[in-house]
């Protein structure tokens, strides 16, 4: 590993609208995204893929807000590593740690913001929840079974609920698109 490689890379994201956004216009999209609609149900899910090419491994850290039943806004981070990783353990650390960096940043008091949306409705059935999805799964053919504890205890540790497959769809479906 090249030292300080990822925390040395620069925190902007894009999506098929905004090819720079800083995290703070994440914050501001995604709450434009839910005042529209504040007595939605809605999910923040931050998870990361990755894949392994010949000369580098390209990761990719997805956030998505989904407005349960009513659409979703979602932008991601990329990161080439200048080398392929090929120890599974290894990529799928590095995956979880970029996943962790991104939901570092929802701090307490942007957590609370997002809430403050949803709070007055909450009674007629409005709901936030933030989730930190991973990219492996228990199943016996599933090569990453060995290290869901590992991770899961990692994401929680943050204070946010943990998915694995087949319910972490950032990272496994949102963020899994754009490692191609």
């Amino acid at each position: 590993m090249k030292n300080n490689f990822f925390s040395d890379q620069t925190m902007f994201f894009r999506n098929l609208t905004y090819a720079h956004l800083t995290f703070e216009n994440v914050i501001e999209h995604i709450q434009t995204f839910m005042k529209n609609e504040p007595m939605g149900n809605y999910r923040l899910m931050i998870g990361t893929d990755s894949h392994v090419y010949p000369s580098e491994t390209k990761f990719i850290t997805g956030i998505v807000v989904q407005r349960m039943g009513r659409g979703a806004w979602a932008c991601f981070r990329k990161i080439n590593y200048p080398e392929p990783i090929r120890n599974l353990h290894q990529k799928i650390s590095i995956e979880t740690a970029l996943t962790e960096q991104v939901a570092y940043l929802f701090d307490e008091s942007k957590k609370t913001a997002l809430i403050n949306i949803v709070l007055p409705h909450v009674y007629k059935g409005a709901s936030f929840t933030m989730e930190g999805h991973l990219d492996i799964g228990k199943e016996k053919r599933n090569k990453t079974r060995e290290f869901v504890a590992e991770m899961v205890a990692r994401i929680e540790a943050h204070g946010i609920e943990a998915k694995i497959k087949p319910d972490s769809i950032a990272a496994s479906s949102y963020a899994n698109r754009y490692t191609k």
